[in-house]
């Protein structure tokens, strides 16, 4: 898997504008978490080939405390941590958290 880097609220404003041409996922992830290792260990072994034209971002949250704020900003959804967004035209059309982040589902929005 592929990760791009949210480090900049430009790089959250590409990530937005992307999900227009395909579908984005965001995944927020805190490194002193065990869930969030857990989820994030778990979403990386079961990213797979059919996942190949879905654009997935990582954030690091303990790092990018104002990107996670931005997100929520901008695409109006309640922090959580971990966290994954499936962004379609701009807009979240699913997000889940803790135990509930599962790779699979981002193949219903292919």
């Amino acid at each position: 898997m592929n990760w791009k880097h949210l480090t900049s609220a430009g790089d959250l404003d590409n990530a937005i504008s992307a999900s227009d041409l395909g579908t984005v996922v965001l995944f927020k992830h805190s490194t002193r978490c065990s869930v969030s290792r857990m989820a994030l260990k778990m979403f990386e072994q079961g990213w797979d080939e059919s996942l190949k034209d879905v654009t997935a971002y990582y954030l690091d949250l303990l790092e990018n405390r104002p990107i996670s704020a931005a997100i929520g900003e901008k695409l109006n959804i309640e922090h959580q941590s971990p966290q994954m967004l499936i962004l379609k035209n701009g807009q979240v059309v699913h997000h889940s958290n803790h135990h509930d982040i599962d790779v699979n589902t981002v193949k219903n929005y292919l």
